[in-house]
């Protein structure tokens, strides 16, 4: 086994591996995958990393499970096996794999919220947007959330998801009136402004020694500094009992503060 040169993974951090799954940091900015562009995507550069790493002949087999949009850093797992990925698309499927993001929310929302609502992609605009649940390529869409914090007019947030669709969260918290801070598709963010949501926090059970996993990774700089006490607090708790930021139990009281 080689030691990689760690420069030339752009900047990944890779927090868990073994024969089976991957768990890493995708950066901001950062593709899940290849695209059109031709930029620079996580699952290619973890890739050329085994490759490298394990002295891998021939293509290497990397299976993406779930995705991060483009703008968003956090966790993602990666598949080692057809075997592994299988069985993590299927908790994917079944909702049994626990994303949870944090994000900066600009405006009012409640102490505990949950939003439903149905979107639908709107090609001419490239945009996702809020649409009837009879509407042709409408999505059901959940997600439950906690404010942890609130400072100069903006709220630190803990979101759950219970649906995967594309710019869910960005969509559904802009309809709440709190949109994300730094989201100039959605939102109120100017040029050069980084969107808040990170993806902090993933469980999932093991695709071959079926334990639960758990992993969090916490944001910093740009205007998550203003949340460093509660951030720095997050992480001594998950340190110490590994327990989860969000209550279980949210109640359907969406909406934002009268």
């Amino acid at each position: 086994m080689n030691e990689f040169p760690l420069h030339q993974l752009a900047n990944i951090d890779v927090q868990y591996e073994d024969n089976h799954v991957i768990v890493a940091v995708k950066p901001p900015n950062m593709l899940s995958q290849a695209d059109k562009t031709g930029d620079t995507d996580i699952l290619s550069q973890l890739k050329e990393y085994i490759k490298i790493k394990y002295n891998k002949p021939g293509a290497v087999y990397l299976g993406l499970v779930h995705r991060l949009d483009r703008p968003v850093g956090g966790l993602m797992v990666f598949a080692r096996t057809s075997k592994a990925a299988s069985r993590l698309s299927a908790q994917m499927r079944e909702h049994e794999m626990g994303r949870e993001y944090l994000c900066v929310v600009e405006g009012r929302v409640k102490d505990r919220f949950t939003c439903i609502d149905y979107l639908k992609k709107n090609e001419y605009l490239n945009k996702v947007e809020i649409c009837d649940a009879d509407e042709k390529g409408a999505q059901l869409a959940m997600l439950s959330g906690e404010c942890l914090a609130r400072k100069n007019g903006t709220a630190l947030c803990a979101i759950r998801l219970q649906t995967g669709r594309n710019h869910q969260i960005r969509v559904q918290m802009a309809n709440m009136g709190a949109p994300l801070w730094g989201d100039n598709k959605y939102g109120r963010g100017i040029a050069g402004q980084q969107i808040a949501l990170w993806g902090y926090r993933l469980v999932f059970e093991h695709p071959t020694r079926k334990e639960i996993m758990t992993f969090q990774n916490l944001p910093c700089g740009s205007i998550w500094n203003c949340y460093a006490e509660e951030l720095t607090d997050m992480a001594i708790r998950f340190n110490n009992s590994a327990e989860a930021i969000l209550n279980p139990d949210i109640p359907d009281n969406g909406g934002i503060e009268p």
